[in-house]
């Protein structure tokens, strides 16, 4: 059984008669669910995940004091704390007398500031092209239980990436894409560099793993979990074979080209007024084009890329 099923079970028959006998006041003041960090939280948990961050537990998250008191709070955490420590044979760790916590009780402030900078989950444009998309993706993850008054589930619906946060984001990674795969690769092997190819190959997938993150409007997750990612979008199964074997060395430069036919393609579907090239460093400079925002389409084309 998955994560996020144990984790719902845990609340139905362990948490929720509690919040109803002890915390009626506060049950619709809450929200309840998993989540944030972990791969339970993206579905992707298996059995070598128990190794390690792994137990029965569920998030209740609080509004503001004005609504939920800290005295509440803490009477909750000692609720939560006197829960079974053993669920479906699997033991629950204690919780932390300072904090930092992954399951109980969480403020919903601490939570939106911790994956994405903001208390109130407001985000500015520039909010957008600053931040890390493996912290979007934790922060839109997981499944909400109960949300009464959706006062959590509301931010959640408004983390949807802008237009053109999203096409500048896509203009870079298909700018590396050619830059490092189209152009590099190939002029490290004549150098005589295989080492500096190989990184070359392994920034233009990096880069494919975004852009293929971006056009399918998807939060690309921490790097570890991005293949397992791409092969639940459409196409990714074919896309990471693609890319997996690039990161081998074979047929490289045959498998780069192909990529990009892919992306690019999918590029057009989204947005029909784009040219029809594989050229990835004109494709990205006309994705640059379309952003309407001028302060940002005049940013460096590179402006949100990581490398």
């Amino acid at each position: 059984m998955k994560g996020l099923e144990i984790a719902r079970a845990y609340w139905r028959e362990a948490g929720l008669p509690v919040m109803e006998r002890d915390f009626p006041r506060l049950l619709p003041k809450v929200a309840i669910g998993l989540a944030g960090a972990g791969s339970e939280c993206l579905g992707f948990d298996d059995a070598l995940s128990r190794d390690h961050d792994f137990e029965p537990g569920f998030c209740i998250f609080l509004p503001g004091e004005d609504v939920v008191s800290r005295r509440e709070e803490f009477l909750l955490e000692r609720a939560y704390a006197k829960l079974p420590g053993e669920f479906m044979g699997l033991k629950r760790s204690r919780l932390s007398p300072v904090g930092g916590n992954r399951h109980g009780p969480i403020r919903a402030a601490r939570f939106w500031e911790e994956h994405l900078g903001v208390p109130d989950g407001e985000l500015s444009l520039f909010d957008w092209l600053h931040l890390p998309d493996y912290a979007l993706a934790e922060a839109a993850g997981g499944e909400i239980f109960r949300d009464d008054s959706g006062f959590f589930t509301r931010v959640r619906e408004r983390l949807v990436c802008p237009p053109d946060a999203v096409n500048k984001k896509l203009a870079g990674a298909f700018f590396l894409m050619g830059q490092a795969g189209q152009y590099n690769v190939s002029r490290c092997l004549a150098h005589g560099e295989p080492g500096a190819a190989a990184l070359a190959a392994s920034l233009f997938v990096r880069a494919a793993l975004s852009a293929a993150h971006l056009l399918a409007g998807r939060f690309q997750p921490y790097y570890k979990w991005a293949f397992r990612s791409l092969r639940t979008l459409p196409g990714g199964e074919a896309l990471a074979g693609e890319l997996e074997a690039i990161l081998a060395g074979d047929g490289v430069a045959e498998r780069i080209e192909r990529v990009c036919e892919t992306l690019s393609q999918s590029a057009r579907a989204r947005d029909g007024a784009l040219p029809e090239t594989a050229e990835m460093e004109r494709l990205a400079r006309a994705v640059n084009d379309r952003i309407r925002t001028e302060e940002i389409r005049n940013l460096h084309i590179l402006y949100t890329v990581r490398e």
